[in-house]
């Protein structure tokens, strides 16, 4: 995971973040913590060996990979998913960076 391409990128990853509040750098660790945890758990409750999760993660790689590469598809998609992100900020969203200086 720290491989000599990665440690390049940490001032990008790390500053960006620390621009915006002191305690930013912190909150991105516990959000890639709760992402690999949460992956990890599925992975331990469905089974990594099973062909059916190396299906599923191999048509979502050319997925994106067919998408990427397409700014109209990308828009498009985002379109579509609006709604999804509406709700997914109305049910968990809330807090900001500006919740975080107060």
């Amino acid at each position: 995971m720290l491989s000599p391409s990665v440690l390049l990128l940490l001032p990008l990853v790390l500053g960006a973040p620390a621009s915006e509040h002191r305690l930013a750098p912190a909150a991105l660790a516990v959000g890639f913590a709760r992402s690999f945890a949460t992956i990890g758990a599925f992975v331990a409750i469905f089974g990594f060996g099973t062909d059916v999760f190396g299906m599923v993660a191999d048509l979502m790689l050319m997925l994106a990979g067919g998408i990427l590469p397409i700014p109209a598809v990308q828009t498009g998609l985002a379109g579509a998913a609006g709604p999804v992100s509406g709700w997914t900020e109305s049910r968990f969203g809330g807090v900001t960076t500006r919740d975080l200086r107060e």
